[in-house]
C-alpha cells in the first residue's frame, strides 16, 4: 500500500485487478475501496477516486468489463474519519454522477459498536444511496441483524446467518443478497475449510448469494479460485450454478440493460454446456 501515491498508481492497481478478473471470465465487477487508510497517509480523496475511475474506464473500453465502485468505511478507524470521506464524496457529487454506486463498511467486525455508522447510513439511505455491509463473518448473526436495521440491502460474507433460522428465513423472504467469499473465510479462520461455508444450506433455504473474491492480493484466491473451491467442496449441479449466477446479476447494481445482456450470456453458456453434456 505504501507505493500508492499518485492517480496513476491507483489506475494501475485497478487495471491490474481488472485484467486478472477478465482472465477469470468476469464480465462485471463491483469493487470496494477504502479511502480512509490512504488519506491517513496523506493521499487526497480525489486522487484515489480519479485513479480508480480511470482504471474502470479502461477496463470497459479495452476488456468490455463493466464495473461499479463502492465506497467503503473501515470499522477500525474513528467515525469522524468515515464522515470526512462521506462528505467529500457528497461534495464532489460522486453518488450522483455515475462515479460511486454504493456505500459499505468492512474491517474489524467484533469490537467496535455494531451501529457505529448509524448516522452516516441514515443520511445515505435518505439520499437513495445503495447500502451494503460486511457482517456475520467473524461476528454472530446479531451483526447481520444490526446491518439490516441500518438499511443494508446486501450483506457481505454473512456466513453465520445459518446460526439464526428466523433471521435466515427473513433474509430469504426479503431477497437480501449475500456476497460470500469462501477462500478468505478460510484464510481468516472463520471456518476450517471451504466445505464448512454454508453453501448448501443457503441454497436449500432460498437465500440469494454470489461467490466472490476478497482482497485476493492479500488472501490469495481470485474469483475463479473461489468458484473451483466451491465446486470441489460441494459438487454443485449446472442448475445450481445457474441460480447462483443469475442471482448475482439480478442483485448487482448495474443498469437493467446490462443485466439483461449478462443474463442472456448465462443462458447461452448453460445451453452450450447442456449440448456438450448430451454429446458426452
Amino acid at each position: 500500500m505504501s507505493v500508492l501515491h499518485h492517480e496513476s498508481d491507483f489506475a494501475d492497481l485497478a487495471w491490474a485487478y481488472f485484467q486478472k478478473a477478465h482472465a477469470d471470465g468476469v464480465h462485471h465487477a463491483e469493487v470496494f475501496f477504502d479511502p480512509q487508510v490512504h488519506r491517513d497517509r496523506g493521499v487526497a480523496y480525489e486522487t484515489i477516486v480519479a485513479g480508480f475511475v480511470a482504471g474502470c474506464k479502461r477496463a470497459e473500453a479495452e476488456l468490455g468489463l463493466t464495473t461499479r465502485l463502492i465506497l467503503c468505511f473501515v470499522r477500525h478507524l474513528p467515525v469522524e474519519s468515515a464522515a470526512q470521506v462521506y462528505d467529500q464524496a457528497l461534495a464532489n457529487a460522486h453518488f450522483d454522477s455515475d462515479v460511486l454506486h454504493g456505500l459499505g463498511w468492512s474491517s474489524t467486525e467484533v469490537g467496535p459498536p455494531k451501529d457505529m455508522f448509524r448516522e452516516l447510513y441514515a443520511s445515505a439511505s435518505a439520499k437513495g444511496i445503495r447500502l451494503t455491509a460486511h457482517a456475520g463473518e467473524e461476528g454472530d448473526p446479531s451483526y447481520i441483524h444490526a446491518a439490516l436495521e441500518l438499511g443494508a440491502q446486501r450483506i457481505d460474507h454473512g456466513i453465520r446467518l445459518v446460526e439464526d433460522e428466523e433471521l435466515m428465513a427473513r433474509v430469504a423472504r426479503e431477497g437480501v443478497m449475500l456476497t460470500v467469499c469462501p477462500i478468505s473465510n478460510v484464510q481468516l479462520r472463520c471456518v476450517e475449510s471451504v466445505a464448512q461455508v454454508p453453501i448448501r444450506k443457503f441454497l436449500d433455504a432460498g437465500v440469494k448469494f454470489s461467490i466472490n473474491s476478497d482482497d485476493p492480493a492479500y488472501f490469495g484466491g481470485y474469483i475463479l479460485d473461489n468458484y473451483c473451491a466451491v465446486q470441489e467442496a460441494f459438487g454443485l449441479s449446472v442448475d445450481e450454478w445457474r441460480v447462483i449466477a443469475e442471482n448475482s446479476v439480478r442483485e448487482s447494481w448495474i443498469h437493467d440493460e446490462r443485466k439483461d445482456e449478462l443474463l442472456r450470456r448465462i443462458d447461452e453458456h448453460v445451453g452450450k454446456h447442456s449440448q456438450v453434456a448430451m454429446v458426452a
